[in-house]
């Protein structure tokens, strides 16, 4: 690859995204492929092996560097910190046989700039792609770049989308289109078993782990190696069954969306039913009839519609759609509805329950995208390719295999050497070599590091916690902040109604309390009520927001669905007629008709209606939202002068306040409604008054929040609700403490010559008399600055912060303990911002607009069921918090557990490579029952039963170590292989000095304990013309139990219990074992049968030789439990350690406190600053530009 590289030989694809990916440009050589199939022959596999494991070696090794515009191979390179390689062939298709004789300029009549008609090669009449996580990339000749397709594009404005598309697509234009972007289809291949099993067997691990069972089969150690090669199967048959089960589930989530029938309206032709495979972006669909799945993303044109978007949001909630308006301008259809686009878009894979006709005739929709491109393609995608873990375990026990293969090749070096001096066959030398180069990596580490996950997620599944992605159960275990949603997840799911504050003269009037139980007074506010909602009347039940709900029920009205209105009024929506119930008060109205709606918006926090009381002409305009919201739309003489004061009376005591507002519109009857926007009509309203209504915190909150406090684990909450009600629910939570200040960030965005700017403001509770209202007010002090401090900003506010004042998000974070007024893509943004700081972050939600934030986070957890939790890695069937120190327990439990078997595992391979290199040096080797006794008797066993502990009930106030190559774990290892090498080379080179020692050929009895047994030959042999025999040994008589011994002693030393597992005690079935295999050997070694020990190829030694070894390995016992437990284990020890040498944590979050520790002007109070020009901009997070939940 010398050289310089072509210009355009490197970009990148979906540039800015969250899939964005490097791309290069290959063209495959001649010569490189035919030396590369050389090799792959000569090799006998073994390089088109590596070729297979590393993708970016096999197109270098076939490819040239070319400009993109010529590569027929690419190399994809991922721009996260993993930098994935993978390779793609670049495809051809051939439009000649569609076009004909036809000019692309002719099926381009419409949209001649768009995408696809600029990557037509002329005059060959072709289009490039690659395809890369299913999502197609077409070459755009003109822009030299590999542009996604399968979407209508953004850059079209609200007039464009009507004109160009209106009418549909042509039947060439349908057919050219579905050529190049594919079918629309969301196809999961259920994966054929043979490519599952290739793919699992082909793991590196295994491959080594087939050449070391090759070497030991060859060698005659056929027991243990069929025990591996039964587990192995065992191991990859539940992985491969496993996987076809997802594969299977998978796919029948998607089956259905590709088998459903639509009636798409073709240019000149009218309309037509077909698959709705066949659908194009640019196709117009008819939406009418019975409930039915959507099966792509459309942007609703004409009509409205009723959808059930439970897959995308968690909520089974229904939700009005209002058509795209024909408004004129140069804006994109996008930017003009600005981040509320989304009530236009009927997104893929919900569910249609309801259509309202236009005055043109039934719901028109234009297909936007199609496939993978889709909403519920993005959501399969994310399943299909999850993010890759981040976590050290994975990446340290890589390195310490290959630290154990270098101890196996010293291994091999040594064999090699001992074998040739003593003049052995090349072929036992070569053996023999590559049999201890075997040793040190013990074929058993891949199954069992997965034994206590495998272990927790069933202990979790009987706690109604269910995972899709088990490697994050140890990252559980290394959680140090959770991030809550708080409606549905700290609170109830449920509002109670409180009372209202009704408004008139521009004054307070007093409460009307619903628990009186007496009914809403009649007036304007009682309409309000009544009509301002998006509720439905679906097979003759309401169903709608369960806010709206609980509010118009306490009018005491009732709903009915009337035919459409005559084209005089509104034909826009059919109308929803509401009249008087026996339970409400007596009214001056038969009843209200709901004729149009401006449908609520999480952006605009606020939702209208345009309403007519039956009889009359004449319309009125209804409002409801967020407080401060609705109080800006009206006017100021109608908005009580203690407003903010009264609101946050209620706000500051955690209830919910909304605000409701009323206007008369100056318009004669039968005028047109459908044309109207909400801009037109949403200005000078009159303040009606305030309802108040109850979100009672769940009765687990407060005791899982005091848990994970004394854990020492941060607890945030990110909602959409008022700030000041999130304060309010975080202190009665205990999220914050009584004795904890608040400040509030409030920041603004820059306004003409006045750059943007930061307040904080110091929140004082001011606790009056028992039984009083608490008032939350500004306490302005010069005093000291507190202590204890937490920080709640706003959405708007948290944006401002991340473009302006990049410097001061990491200041803000480390005590932001409320964010309030959060969207979606703000909620993801801020999970994001704390993994930038080292936090391993969790996210609890009940699947409402949190769905971006469950998957960004290290552990995800959704209190929701729908399918939109589908891609969250854990989700509880429990509807309540409790779930999460359950999973962090189970985590710090797998996490603690799979260190100790990754230790055990380690020293059993280096004991058995120490005890075979000291018999390797007299040319012998361990007999096989002595080592199948080892090998599946003992490690095969303690390798299952060990991680059975389970979790200590009990969360400790510190995280187990989330690192193998730790100062702790290092020494543990290094100081045991060190015991175990004073305590074998002492007794390898004692019993060689004892006085009935003596070389021998073949099985005798008992020497006594001060003479040989056969006297004259206490240095020479016995039976010396008998041939040298492999095992038997004095020297391996004494190996064989010390090492046997010393593995149990290592698997109870490492079996660890408090503080995060419980005691070693409550495992019964790994202490049974343990016991029964301490007895068995003990037997073996004591026994004296000769029959045992002609089958174990042992030779019988003194019995005061058995009790010294005996003695040993009680002394060996004792200083490994000490060292281990009151050394390595000793957290205080460590404590001190690290505090004489000075050492400090390399964590971002450690280092910023330490920073601000230092500085005595840290937290600002009562204090405003403002953006430097020259920093302005600075930071802007791509994760909060794309607010849109993927």
């Amino acid at each position: 690859m010398g050289g310089k590289l072509p210009a355009n030989h490197h970009a990148l694809l979906s540039e800015g995204k969250e899939d964005e990916t490097e791309i290069f440009g290959y063209k495959t050589h001649g010569f490189r492929r035919a030396a590369c199939v050389a090799g792959y022959i000569l090799s006998c596999g073994v390089l088109l092996l590596v070729f297979y494991w590393k993708p970016a070696w096999d197109v270098w090794a076939n490819c040239v560097p070319c400009d993109l515009e010529e590569a027929d191979v690419v190399l994809l390179r991922a721009t996260d910190e993993f930098q994935r390689y993978t390779r793609k062939k670049v495809i051809w298709i051939d439009l000649l046989k569609l076009l004909g004789a036809e000019k692309p300029s002719r099926i381009f009549g419409t949209d001649k700039d768009c995408v696809i008609s600029k990557a037509i090669m002329k005059p060959q009449m072709r289009v490039r792609y690659i395809q890369v996580q299913k999502i197609r990339y077409v070459w755009n000749i003109s822009a030299k770049q590999f542009q996604r397709i399968g979407s209508l594009e953004d850059r079209n404005t609200c007039y464009e989308i009507h004109r160009k598309f209106g009418d549909g697509l042509t039947a060439q234009e349908r057919d050219f289109q579905r050529l190049v972007c594919g079918p629309n289809t969301i196809e999961v291949e259920i994966r054929p078993v043979w490519k599952l099993l290739f793919k699992e067997i082909l793991n590196p691990f295994y491959v080594f782990q087939t050449f070391t069972l090759t070497l030991w089969l060859a060698q005659g150690y056929t027991e243990y190696s069929i025990a591996i090669i039964i587990l192995s199967v065992i191991s990859i048959g539940l992985t491969v069954y496993d996987l076809r089960q997802q594969s299977i589930k998978l796919h029948n989530l998607v089956v259905e969306h590709n088998n459903v029938q639509v009636t798409a309206w073709i240019k000149h032709e009218g309309g037509r039913q077909m698959a709705s495979s066949s659908l194009v972006p640019g196709d117009v669909i008819l939406l009418e009839g019975q409930k039915h799945s959507l099966p792509c993303d459309a942007l609703l044109l004409e009509g409205s519609c009723v959808i059930n978007e439970g897959m995308l949001t968690g909520e089974s909630v229904p939700v009005t759609k209002t058509p795209l308006p024909h408004t004129e301008n140069t804006l994109p259809w996008k930017t003009h509805s600005v981040e509320d686009y989304r009530r236009h878009v009927l997104f893929c894979g919900t569910e249609v329950i309801q259509t309202k006709r236009s005055s043109k005739g039934p719901p028109r929709a234009v297909v936007l995208q199609t496939g993978f491109n889709t909403a519920k393609g993005d959501l399969v995608r994310s399943i299909l390719y999850p993010k890759p873990l981040n976590f050290k375990i994975y990446r340290d026990a890589f390195k310490f295999i290959l630290g154990l293969a270098m101890i196996g090749v010293l291994g091999l070096v040594y064999a090699a050497c001992v074998y040739a001096s003593n003049k052995q066959p090349v072929s036992d030398t070569v053996a023999m070599a590559l049999l201890l180069l075997t040793v040190p990596v013990p074929p058993a580490i891949p199954a069992a590091l997965t034994t206590g996950i495998v272990y927790a997620q069933r202990r979790l599944k009987k706690r109604r916690i269910f995972c899709i992605s088990p490697q994050r159960i140890n990252i559980c275990g290394q959680l140090n902040l959770v991030c809550f949603d708080k409606t549905g997840t700290l609170t109830e799911d449920g509002l109670d109604l409180w009372g209202t504050i009704p408004c008139q003269g521009g004054s307070f009037q007093n409460v009307h309390s619903f628990s009186s139980g007496s009914p809403l007074p009649w007036g304007p506010l009682c309409v309000a009520m009544a009509t301002c909602h998006s509720l439905l009347v679906l097979e003759g039940k309401i169903q709608g927001d369960p806010l709206d709900l609980k509010m118009f029920e306490g009018t005491g009205w009732e709903m009915e669905e009337a035919s459409a209105e005559p084209s005089k009024t509104s034909t826009a929506d059919s109308c929803t007629v509401i009249k008087p119930g026996p339970a409400a008060s007596q009214a001056s109205v038969e009843g209200i008709a709901i004729l149009r709606q401006f449908p609520f918006s999480s952006s605009l926090q606020r939702m209208s209606v345009i309403v007519q009381e039956l009889g009359k002409g004449s319309y009125d305009l209804y409002m409801k939202g967020a407080p401060e919201m609705v109080a800006s739309f009206c006017t100021a003489e109608t908005v009580p002068r203690n407003f903010v004061k009264e609101l946050k009376v209620y706000t500051s005591q955690g209830f919910r306040v909304i605000a409701l507002a009323q206007k008369a519109l100056a318009m004669g009857e039968g005028a047109d409604l459908d044309g109207l926007e909400r801009e037109e009509v949403e200005s000078g309203l009159t303040f009606l008054g305030l309802l108040v209504m109850e979100n009672r915190l769940k009765s687990e909150t407060k005791p899982v929040l005091e848990e994970l406090t004394g854990a020492r684990i941060r607890s945030v909450m990110v909602t959409g609700d008022n700030l000041q009600t999130a304060v309010t629910v975080a202190k009665n939570s205990g999220m914050i403490s009584r004795s904890s200040r608040v400040i509030l960030v409030e920041a603004s965005e820059p306004e003409g010559s006045i750059p943007a700017s930061i307040s904080w403001q110091l929140v004082e509770d001011m606790h009056q008399h028992s039984g009083e209202r608490k008032d939350l007010g500004v306490s302005i002090e010069d005093t000291a600055v507190p202590r204890e401090f937490h920080f709640a900003l706003n959405g708007k506010s948290y944006q401002v912060l991340l473009k302006h004042f990049s410097g001061l998000v990491p200041k803000v974070l480390l005590n932001g303990t409320v964010f309030a007024r959060m969207s979606p893509g703000q909620k993801s943004s801020l999970v994001e911002e704390f993994q930038k700081l080292d936090y391993y972050v969790g996210m609890c939600g009940d699947g409402a607009n949190d769905c971006g934030a469950l998957k960004m986070a290290h552990a995800g957890i959704s209190l929701s069921e729908q399918e939109a939790s589908v891609a969250s890695p854990f989700t509880s069937q429990t509807a309540n918090i409790q779930c999460v120190p359950e999973l962090i327990r189970e985590g710090r439990a797998s996490l603690v557990a799979s260190f100790a078997v990754f230790k055990y595992l380690t020293l059993y391979g280096l004991i058995q490579f120490v005890g075979t290199s000291l018999v390797f040096w007299q040319i012998q080797i361990m007999g096989n029952y002595q080592y199948l006794i080892q090998d599946v008797c003992i490690t095969l066993v303690v390798c299952l039963t060990m991680s059975l502990t389970q979790a200590y009930p009990k969360l400790a106030p510190y995280r187990p170590p989330g690192q193998l190559l730790s100062p702790p774990l290092l020494l543990s290892v290094v100081l045991n292989v060190c015991f175990t090498l004073i305590v074998q080379v002492c007794a390898f080179l004692l019993v060689r000095q004892q006085p009935w020692y003596s070389v021998v050929r073949s099985h005798r009895g008992c020497p006594l304990a001060n003479q040989p047994l056969f006297p004259g030959l206490r240095n020479g042999t016995a039976n010396s013309t008998a041939q040298h025999h492999r095992v038997l040994s004095y020297e391996d008589a004494t190996l064989w139990p010390l090492v046997t011994i010393n593995c149990l002693i290592v698997a109870f030393v490492f079996s660890k219990g408090k503080p995060f597992r419980r005691p070693i005690y409550t495992n019964y079935l790994f202490c049974i074992m343990l016991a029964l295999q301490l007895g068995v050997t003990l037997f073996l070694f004591f026994a004296d049968i000769e029959v045992i020990y002609r089958g174990m190829e042992l030779l019988c030694t003194p019995m005061i030789w058995r009790v010294y070894l005996l003695v040993m390995l009680l002394a060996l016992f004792a200083v490994s439990f000490f060292v281990e437990d009151a050394v390595l284990q000793n957290r205080r020890l460590w404590m001190l350690i690290k505090a004489v040498f000075r050492f400090r944590s390399s964590s971002q979050y450690r280092a910023w406190q330490r920073k601000l520790a230092q500085d005595v002007s840290w937290p600002p109070v009562n204090g405003r600053e403002f953006a430097e020009p020259s920093k302005g901009e600075a930071y802007i997070n791509p994760a909060y530009e794309d607010t849109d939940e993927k």
